[in-house]
């Protein structure tokens, strides 16, 4: 008698396999879905983000405008300048009587005395503050004798940076010298050592040598018939969206100087040529994300899903919303078929030279407590999708990671079922085997 023979594994492992098929195939395919929105989603999330940052850059100040202004002046020499948005084109005459200075004195080769010539000394300022500094604790070496650099040491220690001392030396000469900690009059430095005893150290501390003057800066706003500033500062801030640098003085009698502010038409077109570069970045990647596959091509994470196309629409919507009586067309903004942006920068100069502040009304501002214009309606929406506690994209991801984790649940339940229905095939065609086995053994009895 003829018998069959087969592999009771084998058999086991293809009935197992084609038993749990149906459900395997299902969760292969869920499996793959929910990674691909898993990874649109981190995509979707990092475009958004990066793009709101960039609107953020563009408008970081509340109440800051993004139209460029350059200020220069007629003669750098005296003073520099720049300004920001909130500046105004505007010729003003400035004349410099005299620069703010720090005061600074010496003393040369101080003389090494005994510790107990070093009394309390008092260091007096301008603005009517002082410090004190106890000589007679500066000998940090213990051999009984103060030291340049242990006077100095102590000053430092005392002072709060206030003012700093230190000890120099050049050709031959060691001098100790001290600088204020601020500019102008309020810092001049004044040593009060009538507690100290009389000594040598006290006879050289008593006769400093200026190096440097303490000084107020001086200038004249609209030239020396106009409004007299005096100030400790070098930088002076008192012309609205304005910072002048004063670096010298100008000769008296001399002819003021001009300060110049004009619109920088070259710094604003690169202020909004960031804008549109960062949207057409975003686009890109919206359209990726959103692709529908034709032509055999991988469709996009979120080639059906509605909500994501509403924000690609939504932001479109933005670029064509009037803000104020202009918008972004009359700015020389264009949108080409693709939904890329390109600037004419040409178009944008003749904007603003008809109106000053209608890019600024057209952008205007992300301030969390008084949005405007397109950057903050599109923060807005922005908001509405990258928030982390409440966005459209948390709560998906949410969604995502509980589908995985039911996938996984399921799978290790399918696994379970594949393990049993294998072992019970297994253990029958086992038995079936060994049945063969017998039925062969006993019908050779009978050949």
């Amino acid at each position: 008698m003829a018998t069959t023979s087969f592999d009771p594994t084998t058999m086991a492992q293809q009935l197992a396999t084609a038993y749990t098929q149906p459900t395997q195939t299902l969760l292969d395919a869920q499996t793959k879905a929910a990674q691909a929105q898993s990874t649109g989603l981190t995509s979707l999330q990092s475009a958004l983000s990066s793009f709101k940052t960039s609107l953020s850059s563009l408008s970081s100040i509340a109440g800051q405008g993004v139209t460029q202004y350059s200020a220069t002046a007629s003669d750098s020499s005296y003073f520099t300048a720049t300004a920001s948005s909130k500046a105004q084109p505007v010729s003003m005459q400035l004349f410099v009587e005299q620069v703010a200075t720090t005061h600074q004195i010496a003393f040369k080769d101080l003389p090494a005395v005994p510790k107990s010539s070093g009394s309390p000394m008092t260091v007096n300022l301008g603005d009517g503050s002082s410090f004190t500094v106890d000589l007679s604790a500066a000998d940090t070496d213990g051999d009984g004798t103060l030291s340049q650099a242990e006077i100095a040491r102590a000053i430092n220690s005392a002072a709060s940076g206030k003012v700093t001392a230190m000890v120099v030396t050049a050709n031959g000469q060691t001098q100790m010298m001290i600088t204020s900690g601020a500019s102008g009059a309020a810092g001049k430095i004044t040593l009060d050592t009538s507690a100290m005893s009389a000594s040598p150290l006290k006879t050289a501390l008593d006769a400093p040598t200026e190096l440097t003057a303490a000084q107020d800066a001086v200038v004249w706003l609209g030239g020396t018939s106009g409004t007299r500033l005096q100030q400790s500062s070098n930088t002076v801030t008192a012309i609205a969206g304005v910072t002048v640098t004063l670096t010298k003085a100008q000769a008296a009698g001399a002819n003021p100087l001009t300060l110049s502010v004009a619109r920088d038409d070259s710094a604003t077109s690169a202020k909004l040529q960031s804008f549109v570069d960062a949207y057409n970045k975003l686009e890109t990647a919206l359209d990726g994300l959103t692709a529908p596959g034709a032509n055999g091509a991988t469709p996009g994470a979120f080639a059906s899903d509605s909500g994501v196309r509403a924000l690609k629409d939504g932001l479109a919507n933005l670029l064509r919303k009037d803000f104020g009586s202009s918008n972004l067309r009359t700015l020389g903004v264009s949108v080409d078929r693709n939904g890329q942006l390109s600037l004419d920068k040409t178009k944008l100069s003749k904007a603003l030279a008809t109106n000053p502040l209608a890019l600024d009304d057209v952008l205007g501002n992300t301030s969390l407590s008084s949005p405007s214009g397109l950057l903050g309606a599109a923060s807005q929406l922005m908001d509405r999708w990258t928030n982390t506690a409440s966005g459209q994209i948390k709560q998906r991801q949410d969604s995502v990671q509980a589908q995985q984790k039911s996938i996984a649940a399921r799978q290790t339940k399918l696994q379970d079922q594949y393990n049993n229905a294998y072992n019970r095939y297994l253990l029958q065609f086992t038995q079936l085997q060994q049945l063969q086995s017998q039925m062969s053994d006993t019908s050779g009895l009978f050949t």
